[in-house]
């Protein structure tokens, strides 16, 4: 989904800065303009793996343009894939055969995971394989 951040452009000596509009308390920065992306991206997982709370959605940019906590930089609409992001646990209803639901439990315990961290891991791997 496409945010707002804002660049403070940096220089040969100082990497370009980003703020968050949207993410509190966020805030990156790369050496080159071709390392933003990912390093926006880490950023904001790191956010929310800390803060575990819902993904606002993006504040349109023409609320922002003209906000004076804002100047001196330039605009970026970055790619931020919700996907990544550790939000607010979501409880859900789902049946699966016991006998399977012992072999998870027992394989989670042996690995000191939670059902729901050993079967949320499974999923992303399966989904990222």
């Amino acid at each position: 989904m496409l945010y707002p951040v804002y660049v403070h452009v940096g220089s040969a000596q100082e990497a370009h800065g980003v703020v968050f509009p949207d993410f509190p308390g966020c805030f990156s920065a790369a050496d080159t303009w071709d390392e933003l992306p990912a390093a926006i991206q880490e950023a904001a997982e790191a956010h929310f793996y800390v803060e575990h709370e819902a993904v606002p959605p993006p504040t349109p940019l023409e609320q922002l343009v003209d906000h004076p906590d804002y100047h001196g930089g330039v605009w970026l609409l970055a790619d931020i894939d919700l996907s990544r992001l550790q939000t607010k646990p979501v409880r859900l209803n789902i049946s699966l055969p016991a006998h399977l639901v012992q072999q998870i439990d027992a394989y989670a315990g042996a690995h000191h995971l939670t059902r729901s961290g050993f079967l949320a891991r499974a999923a992303q791997q399966t989904m990222q394989g």
